[in-house]
């Protein structure tokens, strides 16, 4: 049975929907070689134990990369996207741009307020 649902917006993915997530994949988007942990948590505002949380839940869904090693004689933790994430995120943003065209569309339909009596049913 096909659905005819065409405000589920099934197309975004909860995974990067997430306002933290989405903060996290987006400041990688534009870094090929990752960034540090203190760089990303530094450019979303998150604590070390939300952005941990945040990272782990990319991480699983296979979204993104986490390097541990040594910067000189200091620890650091490294983050990147990986290919497959870099794909999934490409489509959540396409799906996203759909999404705000029919936001878009609908909201230029009719500007102009009706009483409830002459809504259509």
């Amino acid at each position: 049975m096909e659905r005819n649902t065409p405000f589920a917006f099934d197309g975004l993915d909860r995974v990067f929907h997430e306002r933290a997530r989405l903060g996290i994949v987006t400041s990688l988007a534009g870094q090929p070689d990752g960034l540090s942990f203190s760089r990303l948590k530094s450019l979303c505002g998150l604590t070390d134990g939300n952005l941990n949380r945040h990272l782990a839940v990319l991480e699983e869904a296979g979204h993104v990369e986490i390097e541990k090693g040594y910067e000189g004689k200091r620890p650091q933790t490294r983050c990147r996207l990986t290919p497959q994430g870099r794909a999934a995120f490409n489509g959540y943003l396409e799906a996203l741009e759909s999404v705000l065209r029919q936001a878009n569309q609908a909201a230029a339909v009719d500007e102009a307020p009706r009483s409830w009596r002459e809504r259509p049913a």
